[in-house]
């Protein structure tokens, strides 16, 4: 099936008894047993919900995958991953993450033994260079956050396969509509669905999809002994939202690409990174392994006061945290998502002061050019 067929039937039955064609809210703590010993397939709804799995199961089949299993967030589902590893295990992990990523990885989960290096995984080389004996993941975040750097999948699955490595892809940022990095032999693909998945910027939740029915047997472990699992109406407003992923993500893409163009052709905008651009250093690899460039600009205006004036003079763009809703985000990294990276690692990936990541939305294109016009003139 085509992915906006898949994106509005997969996981998705009318409703057995009344023939609803949407997904009921199953809002249910338990389920009744006919008898000891005896149910229709539903325990408890930690362990089991028939809202969640339609999810489950709709995110899956967009990411060409064979299972996925869901979170109440996408750092849940980042900490759920680390059941697949044990202490004293190595971690390689590319140095320009979500800062949310290594705020739990550096800072909490280091403290139950596990060990990390960080490092740009944009360069192959540098992942194998980064190998030790106690080596078990590769987890790569394509495009990065902020940076907009792209790492080669296939490079990357090819080592982890030689390897006996698991490897990981964040793909938040891109979604299932423009990159599908189980396709390209990675073992599983991370989101957070609260962001172009879901889209509306009104639900927080995580998911994770693979094929590997090991993998998959490790992770349902850990989503019910854990619990950090989405409630149903979270669940049916994200079923509501991948129904029309496609189109939503047609129009970030046209409108941050329009709006990219505009910034590299404006001398206040000193560095614009957007993986659309041809002077993007990894431009040929996104044209090859992304069947778009996503809604995410992040633009370097080289000093502190401009980048200041951008995010609190702005009126039809939001400063907030978060990305990839409908309505354009503006943020300040160093300031917001990222504070928790120590200052000199943000400055040498280039994460700087004057960094200022856009997250365009569906608006009409010209209203956001003019937004920032009026300030860049």
């Amino acid at each position: 099936m085509g992915f906006s067929t898949d994106a509005i039937h997969a996981g998705q039955e009318p409703d057995l008894k009344t023939g609803a064609v949407i997904t009921p809210i199953y809002q249910t703590s338990t389920y009744a047993q006919e008898e000891l010993g005896k149910h229709k397939g539903y325990e408890y709804a930690r362990t089991q919900n028939l809202t969640r799995e339609s999810l489950e199961k709709n995110i899956a089949a967009l990411e060409k995958g064979k299972y996925g299993i869901a979170f109440s967030s996408g750092l849940a589902a980042t900490n759920a991953l680390m059941s697949l590893v044990k202490s004293g295990d190595h971690i390689i992990i590319s140095n320009n993450v979500y800062g949310g990523t290594y705020r739990l990885y550096e800072l909490v989960m280091k403290d139950f033994g596990l060990d990390y290096s960080w490092v740009d995984t944009s360069n192959l080389k540098n992942i194998e260079n980064a190998i030790k004996p106690n080596t078990k993941i590769v987890y790569v975040e394509t495009p990065t956050n902020p940076m907009l750097t792209i790492t080669d999948l296939k490079g990357v699955s090819e080592i982890c396969k030689k390897n006996n490595f698991i490897s990981i892809v964040d793909n938040t940022f891109m979604s299932p509509y423009f990159q599908n990095p189980l396709e390209m032999g990675c073992d599983i693909v991370l989101h957070s669905s609260t962001k172009y998945i879901n889209g509306h910027s009104d639900v927080v939740s995580g998911i994770v999809v693979t094929k590997s029915d090991k993998i998959h047997d490790r992770l349902r472990y850990i989503q019910n002994a854990a619990g950090a699992i989405p409630g149903p109406f979270d669940c049916w407003l994200i079923l509501r939202a991948t129904k029309t992923l496609a189109v939503r993500m047609e129009r970030h893409e046209k409108n941050a690409n329009q709006l990219a163009e505009y910034f590299s052709k404006n001398d206040k905008a000193k560095k614009v990174y957007y993986p659309g651009l041809k002077l993007h250093p990894q431009h040929e690899l996104a044209k090859k392994q992304m069947r778009g460039f996503g809604g995410m600009i992040s633009v370097d205006f080289g000093d502190i006061e401009t980048a200041k004036k951008v995010v609190n003079d702005v009126k039809i763009f939001t400063l907030a945290e978060s990305l990839g809703g409908v309505e354009s985000l503006v943020c300040h990294p160093a300031s917001m998502t990222h504070a928790s990276v120590p200052k000199a690692d943000r400055d040498k990936m280039g994460l700087t002061e004057s960094l200022v990541r856009f997250s365009v939305g569906i608006e009409d294109v010209e209203d956001l050019i003019e937004d920032i016009d009026n300030i860049l003139g």
